[in-house]
């Protein structure tokens, strides 16, 4: 054991005459770890709000609605407890906090409520005396005080102030409610929302009823999708660019450990001279690994921590605005995170390590002694990289195939599979590309000695650059690949924004008064057109296509437009068999268009009936086109206004004004507000809505562009500590150089040139597959993510940029040892080169 001992610190003392070797490897483990342990524990926090959303909400609870569509009021629950039916009210809304955050407010009746529903706790297992008697209480989850301005040492028995000045009754915590939700009795919500006797939802437990009571409609227990399941694209993104951020990170681990085995071949020589065996020897280098690997994940899992807090509100956001899931922004990390971060991080330390190991249980005595020795079988390593970038290629080509015989929508995992496949195929072949590159050069070169001895030099240094160059690869390929599609994205969501939002205001009256303001509207010369809109929800109970039908049982939204002559002029269609104003007639007339993401997910087209659950009976209605939708998660059935009125018994709540040209909006905002005490908040500007809309867009993918950066980042590192580790025996070879009379300041433009073209040439291989995987990420990821095909874009710019930091890179990389060159003494020069 104290042999062990000895030869271990002897390995180690060698990182204390290179410190820059022992930096390159920890920064390697540290950003490898960082990042992944970052990103796992942003989902692990998210999971956990989810399972919580899930158990309160997945309650298994069927419910009663009218027939005739009016809103539920407590006589109908009193009437229906009075005929013996088992029914319970829940009352649910929102209200807004001091500093303008939106919470979900739900009313109970616990008395009532079925006992093996979540909702009968109200999210706790104390007494519910407290929550039926004043002073009343609310209960809600720890994640949720943050956004009332609390701290959770003076949370229990608070009262905050909400916007309306209104104060909550005292809070206590309830650990199992989800993030954004008070749960409270059903009095107390009602004051709250100022509700009068208006009910959200009459339960009773799942099964209880048979049918139907007189006047009502039965809908059997919530089978919408959990949170989870909506959201499981999204995390799969992020775990991929994680994982993407890990291999780079590895890529500089391995290049470190290749170097500091190769320095160390005289001292591994010693020590097998002395008796030490080639099994110890690697034993004690396996344990080298692991000493190191515990320093570096260990710092990794505490940057990845801090790194989680600073993004968790973006992704809060994104998975709001993208999926209206509730997350919270206090990290909640499971034990099996800290053993999973420490797991992954040593399991990829020993992969990048493994081959280092066994070239090392390989070597001779005699082969340790050679300089040459790690590059005696470079070639065959080419040729070896060549034959596994064919098969990569090959199966790319399979999987593309297999996913373009798929139903748009499906294969999510292939996808990804794809896109890995696609990166490892060019990383694998880049360095057999750049020694064919090198060789031709040379060839061509053959009447210019100095420029012969470049290319030759830099052949030498590739099976130490090829790790890097490869990390540098993947990173730029995947961050113009990324950034081509959140770039289009933008483009196309922000041109989409334009064709929907054509009317100049946007007015939500209110319920009670919107007939009033509509026909006060009609008198005002300012309003060329009114653009009444509604939105409901209901049941895809059955899809007719020609003579089939297939039965099911789908939440849809339903959505009114007015198709006046300012809207369908810009409105996008995807599919019009019969084109673009047959469709606005067929609209007109009562037949209805379908949003992408039904349409893909339902396989759904032009032509086929829907059958719809409505007020009276079960609608028809045939689908006439096919329109995006960028960013709703649900599926949407789009019919005119008065159709949604008049077969669904859906009101239209807001109304969109088209100005006439020279009107004064102000003058019409300020009669609004004189006439109606219509304010701001109920009366949007098509600019506020477009900055609105851009601003959730652009928060929405900061966790998208924060990890292409630090992806790139890293792979700029992987480089950068590749060519500094390697920086004093670039200029022992230069030492002869100079001695036959080449300026050092030449020299030093040399080695700006090698590496500045090999960075240029892995730039001009990343254009090509930063587009191929744009090509992927559109047509196949974000379709089975989010249900939609976005347009293609590809942007020069970015193109620019991508070759403008591989360039940098290399060039920051050769500028410091050639900074160094430039001041470093002749003497001492070759003085270095005797020591060789």
């Amino acid at each position: 054991m104290r042999l062990i001992g000895v030869v271990l610190a002897t390995l180690l003392s060698h990182y204390r005459r290179h410190p820059g070797q022992l930096a390159m490897l920890l920064l390697g483990l540290w950003a490898a770890g960082a990042l992944w342990s970052g990103v796992q524990a942003i989902n692990a926090t998210a999971r956990d709000s989810y399972a919580r959303a899930e158990a309160l909400f997945t309650t298994g609870l069927d419910s009663l609605a009218r027939r005739d569509g009016k809103p539920l009021e407590r006589a109908d629950f009193v009437a229906l407890r009075r005929q013996g039916l088992a029914v319970s009210p829940l009352l649910e809304g929102e209200v807004t906090t001091l500093s303008g955050e939106s919470l979900t407010v739900i009313g109970i009746d616990p008395l009532t409520l079925p006992g093996d529903s979540a909702f009968a706790t109200a999210g706790s297992r104390g007494e519910l005396t407290p929550f039926l008697t004043p002073p009343w209480q609310v209960r809600l989850a720890l994640d949720t005080l943050s956004r009332l301005g609390l701290e959770r040492a003076a949370a229990q028995g608070a009262q905050p102030r909400l916007a309306s000045d209104q104060r909550l009754p005292p809070l206590m915590l309830a650990p199992s409610l989800p993030p954004g939700l008070l749960v409270t009795d059903i009095a107390v919500a009602a004051r709250l929302l100022d509700t009068g006797d208006t009910v959200s939802r009459l339960v009773t437990a799942a099964g209880a009823l048979d049918d139907a009571p007189a006047g009502y409609r039965l809908i059997r227990a919530d089978t919408r999708s959990s949170p989870g399941e909506l959201t499981g694209s999204f995390h799969l993104s992020l775990t991929a660019m994680a994982l993407l951020a890990l291999i780079v990170g590895f890529f500089i681990v391995q290049a470190a450990l290749g170097l500091a085995l190769e320095q160390r071949l005289g001292l591994l020589r010693t020590l097998r001279a002395l008796g030490i065996s080639g099994r110890q020897l690697v034993g004690v280098l396996a344990l080298e690994l692991v000493l190191l690997g515990l320093v570096g994940a260990l710092a990794g899992i505490a940057s990845g921590v801090g790194l989680a807090r600073t993004l968790l509100p973006d992704v809060a956001a994104t998975l709001q605005s993208l999926y209206g899931a509730e997350v919270g922004t206090g990290l909640t990390l499971p034990w099996h995170y800290w053993l999973g971060g420490l797991g992954v991080t040593l399991g990829g330390l020993f992969i990048a390590g493994s081959s280092v190991l066994w070239r090392a249980s390989r070597l001779g005595v005699l082969g340790l002694g050679q300089a040459q020795a790690w590059r005696t079988g470079f070639r065959r390593q080419l040729g070896a990289q060549a034959m596994a970038g064919t098969a990569g290629l090959a199966l790319t080509l399979a999987l593309w195939a297999w996913l373009a015989a798929r139903p748009a929508g499906e294969g999510l995992l292939a996808g990804f599979a794809l896109v890995a496949s696609l990166m490892l195929t060019a990383a694998l072949w880049l360095p057999p590309l750049l020694a064919l590159l090198i060789g031709a050069l040379s060839r061509l070169a053959r009447h210019r000695p100095l420029t012969q001895w470049a290319l030759a030099d830099l052949q030498l240094q590739l099976p130490r650059l090829s790790l890097a160059m490869m990390a540098l690869l993947i990173a730029l390929a995947a961050n113009l690949g990324v950034g081509s599609m959140v770039g289009g994205f933008r483009l196309t969501f922000l041109d989409w924004l334009d064709q929907r939002l054509v009317a100049d205001l946007y007015l939500r009256p209110g319920d009670e008064r919107f007939a009033q303001v509509e026909a006060w509207l009609a008198d005002r010369p300012e309003v060329a057109t009114q653009l009444p809109a509604a939105d409901g929800k209901t049941q895809l109970i059955e899809i007719v296509t020609g003579d089939a039908s297939r039965m099911l049982q789908r939440p849809v939204a339903l959505f009114g437009i007015t198709p006046g002559a300012s809207l369908t002029s810009s409105w996008p269609l995807l599919e019009t068999p019969g084109g673009r104003q047959a469709a606005w007639d067929a609209l007109k007339e009562g037949e209805a268009f379908i949003n992408e993401q039904l349409a893909r997910g339902q396989g759904i087209a032009p032509g086929d009936r829907l059958v719809l659950e409505a007020p009276g009976d079960a609608e028809r209605v045939t689908v006439a086109a096919v329109y995006p939708d960028y960013g709703n998660p649900r599926g949407e059935v789009l019919l005119a206004t008065p159709t949604l009125q008049r077969r669904f018994g859906v009101s239209p709540q807001a109304i969109g004004l088209v100005l006439a040209e020279g009107a004064d909006k102000a003058a019409l905002r300020r009669a609004l507000a004189e006439r109606f005490g219509i304010g701001d908040a109920a009366l949007r500007d098509q600019r506020q809505v477009k900055a609105l809309a851009t601003t959730i867009f652009e928060r929405t993918f900061t966790i998208t562009r924060a990890l292409n950066a630090l992806t790139l980042g890293v792979a700029a590192l992987a480089l950068l500590a590749s060519l500094l580790a390697q920086a004093r025996e670039r200029r022992r070879r230069l030492a002869p150089l100079w001695a036959l009379g080449v300026p050092r300041g030449r020299l030093a433009g040399l080695q700006l040139a090698q590496l500045g073209g090999a960075a240029l040439a892995t730039g001009l291989v990343a254009l090509p597959l930063g587009v191929v995987i744009t090509v992927c990420l559109v047509d196949v990821i974000n379709v089975a993510a989010f249900g939609w095909r976005l347009p293609l874009h590809v942007f020069p710019a970015e193109m620019a940029l991508t070759l403008g930091t591989a360039l940098g890179v290399a060039l920051l990389a050769a500028v410091l040892p050639a900074l160094r060159l430039w001041r470093i003494p002749p003497r001492a020069l070759l003085a270095e080169e005797e020591m060789t």
